[in-house]
């Protein structure tokens, strides 16, 4: 029985979220082990969560380690030496500031729940401004701040969503509209003064891997620092080196309030974190925790992905073959009328597919089909985006430029295949991506 018919037997469709029948039995550097052996280039890193690849030695030797002898299993009512070092190094990564201090999770959802209850309990203000579009967990809490439409969570008047602006579809003085239209609601129908804090994605990533205007975020957050609320920055997916800065709102100019971390921390292993105000960290004891969270294996990981970002230069290397990969696909663009736009900071990189170029009708078919294609060429890369019509590309820090032109060659020919109509739509209708 192959490895797709046991997954279909014994794992649930709540947690799947499938675009091709891709079945990993191993990893090696940038590079998945399929089922039958092939060998596939990935471009997502399972959605930016394999920061430094698979079977990074570093990583390897870390987990090893610790497991070997391990301390306990989580910080709930002990103390151990990896969850520490890891606070005290996420912390030396921040610049000056008033005192903080770190909390420890799993993922960026437990993560961005934490920090809901946290603020609501800790300032007494129950409501969010947060952007449509933006993706920030799939616990209660974290989609309550969310505006992503595929999930589900309901906002009880509680978040106020407004847009993120795109400098590809929107008009150009679009920055200027949302800040003025925030301004007037929290001076009237949504008071300032109940509002806790602001989320923020300094790329907006599943919502199409857009990029702010410049000084728009910085604005933003000085608007809403004038009625006294918080500015959290969500850099679970675009942070830690990956959009070519340490952390991505650098590119901003903004000094955020709180930051959550996860996906890249951990390696691949299931780490987040939460840094922000230690008066509001020490609210209250055994208030938001779970178990095995500080669990010392995965915290061992998060300081290996740490040191080894600073030792191999990983925010300079992701900043030029991030140059590189937007060079190659601008190259594509002038091949490919379904490439309407590319855009992006280092590796995180987003590539909007439209039906015309001019009218840029989301090309969500032909989306799901390139997908498909370049996976059964030998690419793994996925697609996000409010239309589904974005490619998204959070590859490896450490891929290189080689690489960059092997996969850019397998999408070439992926985007020439669906344009000629060679790709088996009934094989790729069966999965239903986003």
């Amino acid at each position: 029985m192959s490895l797709a018919d046991r997954d279909a037997r014994v794992l649930a469709s709540l947690q799947k979220l499938r675009f091709f029948p891709l079945a990993a039995v191993g990893g090696e550097g940038s590079y998945l082990i399929a089922e039958d052996g092939r060998q596939l280039l990935d471009f997502s890193a399972a959605w930016g969560s394999a920061s430094l690849g698979y079977g990074h030695p570093a990583i390897v030797e870390a987990v090893r380690g610790a497991a070997a002898s391990m301390a306990g299993a989580s910080i709930l009512s002990s103390i151990n030496e990896p969850a520490v070092r890891l606070a005290e190094s996420l912390l030396a990564t921040l610049p000056p500031g008033p005192e903080r201090k770190v909390w420890l999770g799993h993922s960026g959802s437990d993560a961005n729940e934490a920090v809901v209850r946290m603020l609501r309990a800790a300032t007494g203000r129950r409501r969010f401004v947060a952007f449509a579009g933006a993706y920030h967990g799939n616990s209660v809490g974290s989609m309550a701040v969310s505006g992503h439409p595929v999930l589900k969570g309901e906002h009880s008047g509680e978040t106020l969503l407004i847009p993120y602006p795109s400098a590809y579809r929107d008009a150009p003085d679009i920055a200027d509209t949302i800040l003025a239209d925030l301004e007037r609601r929290l001076a009237g129908d949504f008071p300032g003064r109940e509002v806790a804090a602001l989320f923020i994605e300094p790329i907006q990533s599943d919502g199409g891997m857009l990029v702010p205007p410049n000084g728009f975020l910085r604005r933003l957050s000085e608007l809403c620092r004038s009625y006294g609320i918080l500015t959290v920055c969500d850099e679970v997916k675009v942070g830690l080196a990956r959009s070519g800065s340490l952390h991505c709102f650098q590119h901003e100019g903004l000094a955020p309030d709180i930051v959550t971390f996860g996906k890249g921390l951990g390696g691949g292993l299931p780490l987040s974190a939460v840094v922000g105000p230690a008066a509001l960290m020490d609210h209250a004891t055994a208030f938001v925790f779970q178990t095995t969270q500080g669990n010392p294996v995965c915290c061992a990981a998060g300081i290996a992905v740490l040191k080894t970002i600073h030792d191999q230069h990983l925010v300079d290397r992701a900043a030029r073959v991030g140059v590189h990969l937007a060079d190659r696909l601008k190259g594509l663009a002038n091949r490919h009328p379904l490439i309407g736009d590319v855009r992006g900071r280092g590796l995180a990189v987003g590539v909007e597919l439209v039906r015309d170029p001019v009218g840029r009708e989301p090309a969500k078919r032909e989306t799901a089909l390139t997908v498909y294609r370049a996976y059964e060429l030998g690419l793994v890369l996925y697609y996000v985006g409010v239309n589904s019509n974005v490619l998204e590309f959070t590859p490896p820090l450490t891929l290189s430029e080689a690489e960059v032109d092997e996969g850019i060659d397998i999408l070439d020919a992926a985007l020439a295949d669906v344009a000629a109509g060679r790709v088996d739509e009934t094989a790729a209708a069966k999965f239903s991506g986003w």
